[in-house]
């Protein structure tokens, strides 16, 4: 019972944050804006803004872990908050500041996710779609990315999760187990399954028929050194 009435007191608190910053930002008042994430930081989790930009991603993902489990809704409350903190410097005109944390957010949220956070909460699925539109264009990390495949594969976003797999390997990541496992995956869904996730069943043949020759022309490469 303290578990949820905690989330539902965090959830109407974000509500009422997000419509008040909303109109700071419109009203071009940043230093405002910030101060209210700041203080329900302070409030919820114990963190301020300056802290919780200084930590790695998996430090502050040790926060939330207790008894060797992640507090995964915990977890995707910080998450929201980076996004709404990037989203007032994004208005402000600091893309820089604004990418940084946006790449921070999407990592806790994909986590999040991957350990069982519930999807209704805060409409997990719309803000990594939002955060996915921010960061489009540029490189994620190679730990963003992993958790970005199984999202994607998760989802049922089939040609986007066959998008993150290359950029994997592009980045000279060893992904070919998670290639061969992905490609047989989908070999097991129905046609219309692949249809609607956007990489019909020739597509996924050819593919893994194509990965199949990439990562064995490796292989031979790596045996002739």
């Amino acid at each position: 019972m303290f578990r949820r009435d905690y989330i539902v007191r965090m959830i109407e608190d974000m509500t009422a944050m997000v419509a008040k910053v909303l109109t700071l930002k419109q009203e071009k008042k940043t230093t405002e804006a910030l101060w209210e994430v700041d203080e329900l930081l302070g409030r919820h989790f114990r963190l301020n803004s300056r802290l919780l930009n200084s930590l790695s991603v998996e430090d502050i993902i040790e926060m939330f872990r207790l008894g060797g489990v992640i507090e995964s809704d915990k977890l995707q409350g910080v998450a929201r908050m980076l996004k709404e903190e990037g989203s007032i410097y994004a208005a402000a005109g600091d893309q820089e500041a604004a990418l940084f944390r946006a790449m921070r957010s999407l990592h806790l949220f994909l986590y999040a996710n991957q350990h069982g956070a519930d999807r209704e909460l805060l409409h997990m699925t719309k803000e990594i779609g939002e955060l996915l539109e921010d960061v489009e264009g540029y490189r994620l990390p190679v730990k963003t990315e992993r958790l970005l495949l199984s999202y994607l594969e998760e989802e049922g976003r089939y040609d986007k999760a066959e998008d993150s797999l290359y950029r994997l390997w592009e980045q000279g990541e060893q992904v070919v187990y998670e290639g061969k496992g992905l490609y047989e995956r989908l070999l097991l869904k129905t046609p219309e399954e692949l249809e609607r996730g956007g990489l019909p069943l020739e597509e996924v043949v050819q593919g893994q028929i194509e990965w199949s020759r990439l990562t064995a022309e490796v292989k031979e490469e790596s045996g002739t050194r």
